[in-house]
């Protein structure tokens, strides 16, 4: 059935991309305090993300090789369950080239084929990278994630008309179209100045800035700005999913006591009645208990018997 398109609430879906030594993971942090609230970060780089703790109050996860996409997906599936507002991966280069990244899987992949045909490996690579996408796409908190640019050097002329040699990004270290997957890109210099990419907003056009707060706070009145958002079938789904594997880790894996709690704190609440408000409080009472694990048999039963399916 068709309706009459309209602007909702949303979640940011920020890249920012640059050579090392651009600012990337400075500006990822003073945006994300324009924003407001708790703030994540999965650190990637050497525990480099400790090295700004006296700006702001921030929580880091640190992950070391092998970089696998399991890894990434296991701390952003952990923000949200614990309730964060912003999450900063820094970065996401590292799960695409970095070691056991995608890149080393496919080689690994194509290495043990009979056939010894790469262009197949694929095959079992894409669907790891739409798993790590559609987790940003579909996450409960602001994503701003980070990317290394491929550096190069080119001739520029000074203010004095002299020669220079500078550092120059040019494309992100990541899967050839991975920035579209983001609703604003941001492209660092080595001057700490920002061009827009790509920019859905239409906030930044055509403009050469640095990032402050002010730029987080813009964005925040963007995505507030639309219409409000009701929880989908799905939405719904996923913090059922969230519940139940906090209530079988309160449990110890008694499956019959987790959905009788379950059954308890959603008597009666039907698919129209859910509010995201109610979502976020219900998910936010377990959180401390969710693990990193899948979801039980059981649960596909009981999301029929809430009438969510």
């Amino acid at each position: 059935m068709f309706r009459k398109a309209e602007r909702r609430k949303a979640k940011l879906r920020l890249a920012i991309t640059g050579p090392a030594g651009s600012g990337k993971t400075y500006g990822a942090l003073v945006l994300a305090q324009g924003l407001g609230g708790r703030i994540a970060m999965i650190d990637t780089e050497n525990g480099s993300g400790d090295l700004y703790a006296d700006m702001c109050d921030y929580d880091v996860e640190t992950l070391t090789a092998p970089y696998s996409i399991q890894k990434y997906l296991a701390s952003i599936h952990e923000a949200e369950s614990a309730g964060y507002d912003v999450l900063i991966i820094d970065s996401l280069s590292h799960a695409w080239s970095g070691e056991g990244g995608l890149l080393d899987v496919h080689n690994q992949i194509s290495r043990n084929m009979k056939s010894g045909n790469s262009y197949a490996a694929w095959n079992q690579i894409t669907p790891m990278h739409n798993k790590l996408i559609e987790a940003m796409l579909s996450s409960s908190c602001h994503i701003i994630g980070t990317m290394r640019s491929k550096t190069d050097y080119a001739q520029f002329q000074n203010d004095r008309g002299r020669t220079e040699i500078r550092k120059v990004g040019l494309a992100p270290v990541q899967r050839d179209g991975m920035d579209y997957e983001f609703t604003v890109v941001f492209d660092l210099g080595m001057d700490h100045t920002v061009t827009v990419s790509k920019d859905r907003t239409g906030l930044f056009d055509r403009q050469v800035f640095t990032i402050t707060q002010d730029t987080g706070r813009l964005l925040k009145d963007w995505l507030n700005s639309g219409a409000e958002v009701i929880p989908s079938a799905q939405d719904i789904r996923n913090t059922i999913n969230r519940l139940y594997r906090g209530y079988m880790d309160l449990f110890s894996q008694d499956s019959s006591a987790a959905q009788s709690a379950m059954q308890a704190i959603t008597q009666g609440r039907g698919s129209r009645e859910w509010t995201q408000e109610d979502m976020r409080n219900l998910t936010e009472d377990l959180a401390l208990r969710m693990q990193k694990k899948g979801v039980m048999d059981g649960i596909g039963a009981f999301a029929e018997q809430q009438d969510i399916m």
